[in-house]
């Protein structure tokens, strides 16, 4: 895993080459980005799909709170 300022540092090196390219190649890099992070959210929803029974029980508490069924945070937030 990448430290914060290894980050940092490849936001700034991409940045940089970014501002190098010409508009044309510019929209090029954007479609590309735009395409990475369709990528990392979709993997990311296929993972949770992954999980046995998430989607029903997902389904079943959106259904649980259209009708009302529901409790406040604060009724059963415990600050330890």
């Amino acid at each position: 895993m990448e430290s914060a300022q290894e980050t940092i540092n490849l936001l700034q090196e991409a940045e940089k080459r970014l501002r190098q390219l010409s508009p044309e190649r510019l929209r090029v890099a954007s479609d590309f980005l735009a395409y990475l992070e369709d990528r990392e959210v979709n993997e990311a929803t296929q993972e949770l799909l992954n999980i046995s029974g998430l989607e029903a029980a997902f389904l079943e508490a959106v259904q649980e709170a259209d009708v009302g069924e529901v409790v406040s945070f604060d009724s059963i937030r415990r600050d330890d």
